[in-house]
């Protein structure tokens, strides 16, 4: 099956849908980034960030997308992107890669950091 791979041209009215899903996750994946501190696991990284989506009211993009089960993608250290978190105890130094999608009235955003 052939997949059509034309540029869509957003209206003023999806230009500002866009832009406000982006001021969304900026504050979410900032408020996450707070939380990063040793001690903390991966898991719990990601409930924080599921609990800041929820208060958002947004919906999240990852979570159940081809059985990925959690809202954020972390990484760690010498670990691939879009790792899956779990009981991994954050350490003193440790480098920490975070990536986080959100769906806002039918539209996508995502972004990615890297702290530590």
């Amino acid at each position: 099956m052939k997949q059509s791979r034309t540029i869509t041209i957003k209206t003023a009215e999806e230009l500002d849908i866009l832009r406000e899903a982006g001021k969304i996750l900026s504050k979410i994946i900032k408020e996450v980034q707070c939380s990063l501190k040793s001690g903390i696991s991966t898991e719990q990284i990601d409930q924080l960030t599921e609990k800041l989506i929820k208060d958002y009211k947004v919906i999240p993009a990852f979570k159940g997308y081809r059985g990925f089960p959690a809202c954020a993608c972390i990484s760690t250290n010498e670990e691939v992107v879009h790792g899956i978190p779990g009981k991994r105890i954050l350490r003193e130094g440790d480098i920490v890669s975070l990536d986080v999608g959100i769906i806002y009235k039918n539209y996508y955003s995502d972004t990615a950091v890297t702290a530590g």
